[in-house]
This record gives C-alpha cells, structure tokens and sequence, in this order.
C-alpha cells in the first residue's frame, strides 16, 4: 500500500488510541501513537510528521496546548483536534487547523487528514477548513 503520509496521534485513552490507529493505518497513513501529552512534546522536535491528530481533553496538557507547542516547533504543520464536543470557544482553536467534534465519521476525519495534508504539500496553507471562530456545525453546514 502506498503511504499517504504519517500522522503523529496524541491520545491518552488507550482504546481510543488502539481503534483511530487501526483506521488510519488501513487508509494507507504511517501513525505514531502517543498516549502522553508531555512525552509528546519532547518527541515533536525530534519525529518527522505530515500532521498532527490530538485528543482535546488529556491530563497535564490540552489538546489545544499541545496544538500551540507543536505550531511552535513545526509553524506549517497541519494539526485536527478531535473531542467530544459539538464546538469549542475559539480560543481553544487558535493553533488548530480543524476541530472535528461529537457526531463526526470516520471518513469526514480522514477527508480532512487527507485535504490538510495535501494542501499544505502544495502551497502555504491558511486554514482550509476553520476560522477560529467557526464551530463544527457551521463547519458541517459548510460541507452541505
């Protein structure tokens, strides 16, 4: 299978972890998987990645924490926050380049992964899928 590129996961749910993992490699992606917000960003330096997949809610560090310390490293690495939530106050998604939230599938995360990547192979991205401010349902409104 061809490789589509790899995606550095930070999520410290183990099955949560276990499950995304498996998709994403049957997708054609390479996937470090990390369950340690803070072991990842000692490794974010040192590990070549496409994107950036993190969990919102972890101890010690956010997701949109860890966001900030990987743009910080990595200024044009793409990086989608998944939580459980429909939406997230737009300070929470100023270093994140799309937030998907409760009721997103499978294949809108891998539509993102694969558009993210790709558009920020090809030019200097801004943001293609979020401003800030737009929450998941506008997001999905957008999509229709």
């Amino acid at each position: 299978m061809v490789n589509c590129g790899t995606i550095f996961y930070v999520d410290d749910n183990p099955k949560s972890r276990r499950i995304l993992t498996s998709v994403i490699k049957s997708c054609g992606f390479d996937v470090l998987s990390i369950g340690d917000p803070i072991e990842a960003v000692s490794r974010v330096r040192k590990t070549f990645f496409d994107l950036a997949l993190l969990d919102y809610q972890m101890p010690q560090l956010t997701g949109s924490e860890l966001a900030q310390k990987i743009k910080g490293a990595k200024p044009d690495t793409p990086i989608v926050l998944i939580s459980g939530f429909s939406a997230l106050p737009p300070f929470e998604l100023n270093f994140v380049d799309a937030h998907l939230g409760r009721g997103t599938t499978f294949d809108e995360l891998l539509d993102t992964i694969h558009n993210l990547i790709h558009s920020s192979s090809t030019f200097v991205k801004t943001n293609p899928f979020l401003a800030p401010t737009t929450s998941t349902a506008q997001y999905q409104q957008l999509r229709r």
